[in-house]
């Protein structure tokens, strides 16, 4: 099991929370902590995960959570609301960063995630997010690549992809709706001809009816 799909089971699962990304970070800043506050377990990684719950009206939050040195476990540290979310800076919009900030109506952090790519993924999940779930006040995103926000982000590429099946269907139905109607016109052309066929047919087998009728009565009149 992947340490993301086991922060989702052992930290979200039980609140019946479902867990739509996560990113592992460090601080580009030290905070000065007592050591009282970490409980004295020494070194730790730090993840920032991005949460629904299942009930509805689904509200989304932002969840700071911790594994311990030589601990298996995961500990649930802060959380946020997504609406207290004020500002996703990615620091650098020209090249690949792994550092960036999240500004909360409470909180200010400054982090460094483990790879560019990692950071680059939860800001497409996280920007996608606001959009779906927030309707008011959204965050601000700067200094952010354009594909976070569109052009090659996964989101818009599966979107894209759905939209052109859908297109190329409605194409192939409209095709075959033209082929059907062109068959039904012949159809119905062979139907007429075969019609005006019959029509004439019957015509002159009651006209050769008719003349034979004639000939018959004038050798018999011809006789007498």
């Amino acid at each position: 099991m992947s340490v993301k799909s086991a922060i989702s089971k052992e930290i979200f699962a039980p609140l019946d929370e479902r867990m739509l990304g996560a990113v592992q970070v460090k601080r580009r800043t030290k905070k000065k902590i007592p050591f009282l506050a970490t409980g004295g377990q020494g070194e730790y990684l730090t993840y920032i995960c991005l949460s629904v719950t299942n009930k509805k009206p689904t509200q989304a939050s932002i969840t700071k959570v911790k594994q311990f040195e030589g601990s298996t476990s995961f500990v649930r540290r802060s959380q946020w609301m997504l609406e207290q979310l004020r500002q996703v800076n990615g620091i650098d919009p020209n090249r690949d960063s792994a550092e960036f900030d999240l500004l909360f109506e409470n909180a200010f952090d400054q982090w460094v995630a483990s790879t560019a790519s990692e950071k680059c993924t939860f800001f497409q999940i996280l920007h996608h997010t606001c959009q779906r779930y927030l309707t008011d006040r959204k965050p601000e995103f700067i200094n952010c690549q354009s594909k976070i926000m569109g052009g090659n982000s996964i989101l818009h590429s599966a979107a894209d992809s759905v939209t052109s099946a859908v297109q190329k269907a409605s194409q192939a139905l409209n095709e075959r709706g033209e082929r059907l109607g062109r068959a039904e016109e012949k159809t119905e052309d062979l139907k007429n001809s075969a019609q005006q066929f019959a029509e004439t047919a019957h015509k002159m087998l009651y006209h050769l009816s008719h003349q034979g009728s004639l000939t018959m009565e004038y050798y018999s009149a011809t006789k007498e």
